[in-house]
């Protein structure tokens, strides 16, 4: 599988407790190379962990690479912004839709259900990998 993770993903993955931890491991172990990321996903995910050296092992390890410059995409993400500004996304939320724009044969691994009204290119939906029930 090839996609792109969210922070809730990472979270769920990282902490034994979290109600979604069986599922976000069932998803890693399907993952045939690292999901991709963003930089505010990763720091979301260490604040939410507590701990920025899981996150730098998630990367590490291989279970997800940083790989989008939200510089070079600022201008989209802030007509994102204004677009879905009823709804109050955040930064990562927003550098994730514009990734699933760019890479849209692969879908977002979220517990985040605003995925699911957010559209890419205007118009699209993005294919999402959730919880089951979510």
């Amino acid at each position: 599988m090839r996609a792109i993770a969210d922070t809730g993903f990472l979270v769920a993955f990282g902490n034994r407790r979290e109600e979604f931890h069986d599922w976000a491991v069932g998803v890693a172990d399907s993952a045939t190379e690292p999901l991709l990321t963003c930089d505010a996903v990763l720091a979301e995910a260490a604040f939410q962990l507590e701990s920025v050296a899981l996150v730098v092992a998630m990367v590490e390890e291989g279970l997800v690479q940083p790989s989008f410059d939200s510089q070079a995409h600022i201008e989209r993400i802030g007509r994102l912004a204004k677009k879905y500004g009823d709804r109050r996304p955040d930064f990562a939320d927003l550098c994730l839709l514009r990734m699933s724009e760019l890479h849209p044969r692969r879908p977002v691994v979220t517990v985040d259900s605003e995925f699911r009204v957010y559209r890419r290119n205007g118009r699209d939906t993005i294919p999402v990998i959730m919880p089951p029930g979510r």
